[in-house]
Order: C-alpha cells, then sequence, then structure tokens
C-alpha cells in the first residue's frame, strides 16, 4: 500500500471496516532499554559530550635506587580529549479535508450491516503512525546512524550509531570476511572488549533473526544447555549468555543488518533530546489553517549519547 502524499480526503484515504494490521516491524528493543522517546538526557546545543577519555601510562615496576630518590622526577601529567556526538531532527507532517474528517461513515470495501469504519478518528490515528515512524527512524538512526555535523543551515545533523562507533579506530570490532558466526569468534570478541578495558556495566547483544538463530544454535550444543523442563515442550531460546568477563543479554531486533552483531552497554548509553523552550521535545502542533483543511506537524529533536567506544564491540561482515 502506497503512503497519500498531500493532503487527506474522502477519496485517496478511503474508510474500510475490519481490524488494521500491518507487517511492518514496530518493535524498537534497543530505544525501548534506553528509556524510549520520554527517558533521557537533555541539551540546549546540537552537538553534546559523549566522554572525556584519557589514557594511564603502561604499568611497570619501578627502578628508582635511594640516591635517584633524592631528586624529583620529571614532571608529568594526564592529558584529555572529548567526544562528542549530535541530535538530527525529526519532522512529519499530515493534512486531512475536513470533508475527509466528516465522512468516517462512508465505507469502501466489503460492507456488513453494523460494520464501522477503523480507524474511527482519522486523526488521532494517523498521528499514532507518525509516532511509530519516528520511533522506527530512531532505532534505525541509533543502530546503523553515519555520523554528520551540520556546518550550515542547509547541511542536516546525522547522529552517530552504534555500528559505526565500534567500527571505529578506538572501538572493538571484528570483520568476519563472509564467514559463519561461530563461538570462537565471539570469544574473540569478548576477549578484545575485555582486553581493550570495557567495564562491562550491563551488556546486551542485538542481532537480526538469522544470527538470533545461529547464536540459539551455537549454545544449545553445549553439555546440558538443551535439557527440556517437560517432556511435552521442544525447541529453545538462548535470551542470556555466561561469559568469562560478563552475563550477556541476547535480543532480536529488527533493525540490525542481516551481517552483524552488536554488543553494546546500555549503562553508558542514553538518548539525548533538545527540547523546543515553550513546546518539548516530540510534539505535535497545528499548522497556519489555508481552507478547509488540518494541518499538523510533529517534530523532534534526537541524539544518541552512545559512551565510549571501547565499551561496546561487533561483528560485521558475517555471511
Amino acid at each position: 500500500m502506497a503512503q497519500v502524499s498531500g493532503t487527506g480526503n474522502v477519496w485517496n484515504l478511503p474508510n474500510y471496516a475490519g481490524d488494521l494490521f500491518t507487517a511492518d516491524p514496530t518493535q524498537t528493543p534497543f530505544l525501548s532499554m534506553i528509556g524510549g522517546l520520554s527517558g533521557g538526557k537533555q541539551t540546549n546545543n546540537f552537538e553534546f559530550p559523549t566522554g572525556v577519555l584519557y589514557d594511564l601510562p603502561a604499568a611497570t615496576q619501578p627502578d628508582i635506587s635511594e640516591t635517584a630518590s633524592e631528586a624529583a622526577p620529571t614532571a608529568s601529567e594526564i592529558s584529555r580529549a572529548q567526544e562528542t556526538n549530535v541530535t538530527q531532527i525529526h519532522q512529519e507532517a499530515l493534512s486531512l479535508t475536513y470533508a475527509k474528517e466528516s465522512n468516517m461513515g462512508r465505507l469502501s470495501g466489503l460492507n456488513t450491516v453494523g460494520a464501522t469504519a477503523n480507524p474511527a478518528d482519522e486523526k488521532a490515528w494517523q498521528i499514532q503512525q507518525k509516532l511509530i515512524k519516528i520511533a522506527r527512524d530512531v532505532e534505525y538512526s541509533f543502530l546503523n546512524g553515519i555520523y554528520q555535523k551540520s556546518t550550515a543551515a542547509n547541511v542536516a545533523n546525522h547522529t552517530r550509531g552504534m555500528i559505526e562507533l565500534t567500527k571505529s579506530t578506538a572501538g572493538t570490532s571484528i570483520d568476519a570476511n563472509s564467514a559463519t558466526l561461530t563461538k570462537a569468534m565471539l570469544n574473540s570478541l569478548y576477549k578484545d572488549m575485555a582486553d581493550a578495558g570495557a567495564s562491562f556495566g550491563n551488556m546486551v547483544l542485538f542481532t537480526g533473526s538469522k544470527y538470533k538463530q545461529v547464536i540459539s544454535d551455537i549454545y544449545q550444543a553445549l553439555p546440558g544447555v538443551n535439557l527440556p523442563e517437560t517432556r511435552n515442550v521442544g525447541g529453545y531460546n538462548i535470551e542470556q549468555v555466561i561469559t568469562d568477563f560478563f552475563k550477556l543479554g541476547v535480543v532480536w531486533d529488527p533493525f540490525m543488518p542481516q551481517d552483524t552483531i552488536l554488543i553494546a552497554d546500555l549503562s553508558v548509553i542514553a538518548p539525548v533530546f533538545q527540547p523546543v523552550p515553550g513546546k518539548g521535545n516530540f510534539f505535535v502542533e497545528e499548522l497556519a489553517k489555508t481552507g478547509a483543511t488540518e494541518k499538523y506537524q510533529l517534530y523532534g529533536q534526537i541524539g544518541l549519547a552512545h559512551g565510549p567506544a571501547f565499551m561496546h564491540g561487533s561483528i560485521y561482515g558475517l555471511a
């Protein structure tokens, strides 16, 4: 079904009786687990800090004699560097004629005595679907977003997503080179993250449908894992993995690329909202009237506070 472009009217947005369904995914597990569209941090600058990083010198054994200790060593200090991300604009609009809104009793398609239009309120339903669309776009951006900072009014901000973060020089990632995921590959990522300095606060693995099944296959094959609780239930669903370094939740996310798995420390991640003074964030407002139509826009600005890159990891380029 194509979207209606422009104003919805009696003829291009007909009413039908029956339950409403969509095959498009509406679950946004990553966004939901970090606070959704209502919880998180706020900023009044489209660029915001994601962390201030510093490095300690490598651990060594001191070699200071009593004689040498009579003089103070050469002074040294620990330097710091700030890392940032940006909020991006989400904006949607809808327009309905007065005639469309006053003809909800006019039904198209198959009609039976007593049938009523579903939805009963076109405006409310359209606004609800716009909010779902925004949540889907935010989920996609937080996982797959490619960073771009605005340099002029006609240049859009793009928030950095988790996958790009882990594949950066400061991140931890493994290129699978079109191989299928293995337990050895997962163990290698766990070790690399530990060696990189990850603190392992609240670790969750996000994956598409293919590798959700592969991960269950990998871990259910271990001795004792797939012993059934009863004799009339079959199958398995691995939702948590215990590694040498941390406990790991496993979540299917329909917005993850099928060739990538992401391990994210949710304890350092939050959405960042940039509210409009006097209006808030992700608000609906009526636009100026030019005739017998109602026009509305939905507007919000949001970015991802993802924490330091070394806290997370990914495997990409899977078969």
